[in-house]
């Protein structure tokens, strides 16, 4: 029996820096294949996977849960008898829904011999209230659905904002297993542990349990209304006061203003915004909201021309709803430049070469002719 792990997360999350952890510490000695679902165009991840060694089947064409249901299940078999892992881990798009990976595994469950072992997200805990105001449905779907949820970046974030982070989590999914512990200091192994459902009990003999499970309940039921009470007054703030919250947020939180630019469009019934009207998005396949600019190129590039290039992406929005931008580009010094950006963030490395430079940009309403022309690309 193949075990099936399922690891979602938005874009820029980090679920990659997740699957390497658990690569590395939790399971060595196991026959592990992961397979991607990359969002756009050209695919940018599996090179940034390669380098651990990891085999990877990349589906560019579309989500799993939007146009890939028959052809995942193809892959899946093919995986499987290629390879015979022990082990299977999908990471899907970051803007796919969570709801639907789990039902096209549990749909091909039947013909092959799998089981799901666990379905957990990775929430960014410095854009967690952005992403959900900006999409939603997206975002909540990949939340409410999930056993386990990994908060990443905890270790730069204070407490006050962990904590708000958690309480908007919860207001979503009261059930699912929260790590708060930034995973590097938590280990891979109990990260694993946490995700397949092992919890430290804390109820010692008979007499204890029965008072902790008292005051559990009489707790939990408290905690619950309050969540409940303070969610939905957050959300009846947010909704009634749209324009005004927006604007004070992001004039006094420079790294935490999450509503901040992405709300620079006009609500019409193109608008990728998942607070205004909920029910209004509520079936949208990821394909028909997000869209991606791909490009190879054999240009090559200074760290300080894609620096700039990162910043202007996450400044200007003339050039559209960024979400994400990643690459492996020539560097002018001879070495190749990883780049990986989400708003306000962004990382630069060194890596192995490619066959060729490769660009991918991901978000809404993509002003392609400005990217190529920022880029350097026809």
């Amino acid at each position: 029996m193949t075990k099936i792990d399922i690891i979602s997360g938005f874009l820029g999350a980090g679920k990659t820096t997740l699957i390497k952890k658990l690569l590395s510490e939790a399971l060595k000695g196991e026959q592990v294949v992961l397979i991607e679902n990359e969002f756009g165009e050209i695919g940018i991840d599996g090179g940034f996977l390669k380098e651990a060694g990891i085999e990877i089947r990349e589906m560019n064409s579309g989500c799993i849960c939007c146009s890939l249901v028959g052809d995942f299940g193809t892959a899946l078999n093919e995986v499987i008898e290629k390879y015979h892992p022990d082990r299977i881990i999908i990471e899907p798009s970051g803007v796919g829904k969570l709801s639907d990976i789990i039902k096209a595994v549990e749909d091909i469950k039947v013909k092959t011999n799998v089981e799901l072992n666990s379905y957990t997200t990775v929430v960014d805990v410095s854009k967690c209230k952005m992403y959900l105001r900006n999409f939603g449905e997206f975002f909540e779907n990949q939340v409410e659905y999930a056993k386990t949820i990994v908060l990443s970046r905890t270790d730069k974030a204070s407490q006050d904002k962990i904590e708000k982070a958690v309480e908007l989590l919860r207001g979503i999914n009261k059930d699912a297993a929260i790590i708060t512990t930034p995973v590097e200091e938590l280990g891979g192994k109990k990260v694993l542990e946490t995700m397949e459902g092992v919890k430290i009990d804390l109820m010692f003999d008979e007499e204890e349990r029965h008072g902790h499970h008292h005051h559990h309940d009489h707790g939990e039921e408290c905690c619950h209304e309050h969540h409940h009470d303070h969610d939905g007054e957050c959300c009846h703030e947010h909704h009634h006061d749209h324009d005004e919250e927006c604007g004070h947020e992001h004039h006094h939180h420079d790294h935490d203003g999450e509503c901040c630019h992405e709300h620079h469009h006009e609500h019409d019934e193109n608008c990728t915004c998942g607070c205004h009207d909920h029910d209004h998005h509520h079936h949208h396949h990821a394909d028909e909201v997000f869209t991606s600019w791909g490009r190879e190129t054999a240009h090559k590039y200074t760290k300080d021309e894609i620096e700039e290039a990162l910043k202007t992406l996450s400044a200007d929005p003339s050039y559209g709803t960024v979400l994400r931008a990643k690459g492996m580009v020539a560097g002018a010094d001879g070495e190749w430049i990883y780049f990986d950006m989400v708003p306000e963030e962004y990382e630069l490395r060194t890596g192995a070469a490619e066959y060729t430079g490769r660009l991918c940009v991901i978000g809404s309403k993509l002003e392609e002719q400005k990217l190529a022309e920022l880029f350097h690309v026809k």
